[in-house]
């Protein structure tokens, strides 16, 4: 019962920007970026109005970019990414507060509702868990522009942490966040931080 463990939010709270919407940059281009969000805008917007859910609305932009796909061409795109953009979007100060929880004692977990290929090499840097979403592919490892399973928003990222911890084993538990899609998370907390960083 000595256990300390804190839970991150990555994107807005960890980052400056959406990193799957740098991503998308980065990897399909500006043009093709914006054109396929004009494309993509019915959907956005439904989600924004709670006609469809976060997930389908997701689902819809990715399938757009990269249904079909390879994993491994989808996969050296987000290495690339991670090498050249991610440690440019990272805030300073959120890197500290990781560095200090660590001396602390504290196991740090990243919880993302951003896919998880981008981000798992900067978490393993910083000695970080990575709980994220998921994408589906074929059996022939290709991209289906769907999501496996949830995505990793909401109370899913409160799902996904019970999945893989008992909350009852920590005596301190940070959560750190910085919009109502991590407000499930924050209510793990035993101390919360809303946009803690900015």
């Amino acid at each position: 019962m000595n256990q300390r463990i804190a839970f991150f939010d990555f994107d807005g709270t960890i980052t400056t920007k959406d990193t799957l919407l740098e991503f998308i940059k980065f990897s399909r281009g500006s043009l093709l970026f914006y054109l396929g969000f004009l494309l993509t805008s019915p959907w956005v917007l439904a989600y924004k109005v709670k006609l469809i859910s976060n997930q389908q609305a997701k689902e819809k932009v990715l399938q757009f970019f990269f249904s079909n796909w390879s994993l491994s061409r989808f996969q050296e795109s987000c290495d690339q990414f991670g090498k050249a953009v991610l440690p440019g979007l990272i805030r300073p100060k959120a890197l500290q507060e990781i560095e200090k929880l660590r001396e602390r004692g504290f196991a740090v977990v990243i919880v993302s509702a951003s896919p998880e290929n981008w981000i798992r090499t900067w978490a393993e840097q910083v000695q970080a868990t990575l709980i994220a979403t998921r994408l589906a592919a074929t059996e022939e490892q290709v991209l289906t522009g769907r999501i496996l399973g949830a995505n990793c928003h909401g109370q899913e990222k409160v799902n996904r942490i019970r999945q893989e911890y008992d909350l009852a084993d920590f005596r301190e538990i940070y959560a750190y966040g910085d919009t109502s899609g991590d407000r499930p998370m924050l209510q793990l907390g035993t101390a919360s931080f809303f946009k803690p960083f900015r």
